[in-house]
Order: C-alpha cells, then structure tokens, then sequence
C-alpha cells in the first residue's frame, strides 16, 4: 500500500539511454499535492522523455519511479489503479478522429471502467450528463458530444482534450508543450484552465517552450542535455537568479534571457 502522505510523483536517479548520449541522465524530482511545476529547456533537452518517464510510458535504464510511493505495477487491477492516478495532454491532443466528443471524453475512463465498459463505449453513448457537464465547464457547446472530433476547430479540439484529462480525474497531470501551437489569446486561457486544476490534492507537471508563461506556477525546473539544472521556486525566487538560471539554460546572457514576468 502507498503512504497516502508521499509526494504523487517520486523520480530517483533516472537514467534513459539514448544512442550516442543518455536522454536523460540521474535525474531526480519530486512532485507533492498542490504543486504547479513548469518543466523548461531547449529543444531536446529531454523534457518529453521525463514525462513519458512520469506517466509510465517508457522504462528507465536505471532508478526508481514511484506513484503515490508505489512503484509501477506489472499488470491487472493495480496497474489500471495506478494509470488512472496520472493523466497526461499530449501536444498533438492524441484525440479518435472518427469517434464522437462524447466517445473522446469517455476515453478518460477507460482505465477506471477496463475493457468491457471500454467496447460498450463504442457501441453506446455512454454517461451523458458528466460529459455534458464538462463541456459547459470548458465553454463548449454540449451540442457537440455527437459530433465527430474531425469536425471541430483547433481550439475546440484543445477544449475536448482538456475535459478528456478531467473526465480521468488523475491526481497528477501532465501537459507536453500543450500551448506550442495556439495563438496567444487561446494559450492563456488553456494555461489558466491547466493552473486551475494543479491545486491539492492533485498536482500539474507542464513543459513549456516559453519561459515567459512561468507566472502562475511554484516552481520551475530546467533540463539541458538530458541533466536536471535547476529546480527554483517561483513564489519567493530572487528575480536575478532566475533569470540567470534560464539564460544559462538556453545560452545567453541574463539580459537576452525570456521575461519570465
């Protein structure tokens, strides 16, 4: 059984292999409930690669991951337990084209309900008044749930990946570079809605490619090459420091680094 007081997501010294360089390189972090945690770095600095760590996708080379102070189940009952604990929104949303908003958002169940609910899914609409709910919650259009996804604009599609996530109701969500395509007036608002739902007991992992968009979070954590550089504070991180941290994180000088205010 976890320790219902041990941080939700627990990396130790993890080590990704890679094919000329290690994709990520002894790195440790700790995520706690209630924590808003902004992942920076350059391109290929390694930030996809921990998420795809934290929400079990790809196996470590070397060190411990833990959920909740559990580590990874092999299969069965825990196993789905746990899937279910962490939701991840992927940049390309990863949204069913062909199936329905309402077959999209139920997606996010399917590690609650198994299988059989899973394929009944398909065949039936499914837990409509949750799903309805959810859309108004995102200011969309409960009219959509019949509509096929292919249907939607891009930032309807965003809105139904979003209510995806929280139709899972994970205890920690991840986001990969969810706002790196969107015009500014949509990333802010996606951005308030992902800050929103950080707040104990669960907790938000988000990797940005704009270290201005750190107001909001607790802390921010820098990986280049595959190594962890910094893990700061926000709330009460000196100005100076920080901005000195992003510009050696991206290879400037302090004054070229991003305005992260």
């Amino acid at each position: 059984m976890g320790n219902a007081t041990a941080a939700l997501l627990e990396l130790e010294a993890i080590t990704v292999a890679g094919r000329q360089s290690p994709r990520l390189a002894d790195v440790s972090l700790r995520i706690q409930a209630g924590e808003r945690v902004a992942l920076v770095g350059p391109s290929g600095a390694g930030k996809s690669t921990l998420l795809g760590v934290a929400n079990g996708l790809i196996q470590p080379s070397r060190g411990a991951v833990r959920w909740q102070g559990e580590r990874p189940a092999g299969g069965g009952r825990r196993r789905r337990r746990q899937q279910a604990r962490i939701g991840t929104l992927w940049q390309d949303l990863r949204l069913i084209e062909e199936l329905s908003v309402q077959q999209n958002l139920n997606a996010g169940r399917l590690a609650h309900w198994g299988w059989p609910r899973a394929l009944l899914n398909l065949l039936l609409p499914l837990e409509t008044q949750a799903c309805q709910l959810l859309l108004q919650r995102l200011d969309l259009d409960p009219g959509l749930l019949n509509q096929p996804v292919s249907a939607l604009s891009g930032g309807q599609r965003q809105r139904v990946a979003l209510a995806r996530l929280l139709r899972q109701e994970p205890l920690l969500l991840l986001a990969d570079e969810p706002l790196a395509s969107l015009d500014p007036r949509l990333a802010a608002s996606l951005l308030e809605l992902l800050l929103s739902q950080g707040q104990a007991p669960r907790a938000l992992l988000l990797s940005l490619h704009r270290p201005d968009l750190l107001a909001g979070f607790d802390r921010v954590v820098g990986l280049r090459a595959g190594r962890l550089e910094f893990d700061l504070p926000l709330g009460a991180a000196d100005d100076r420091i920080l901005a000195e941290a992003l510009a050696g994180l991206y290879g400037r000088t302090a004054q070229e680094a991003p305005n992260q205010r």
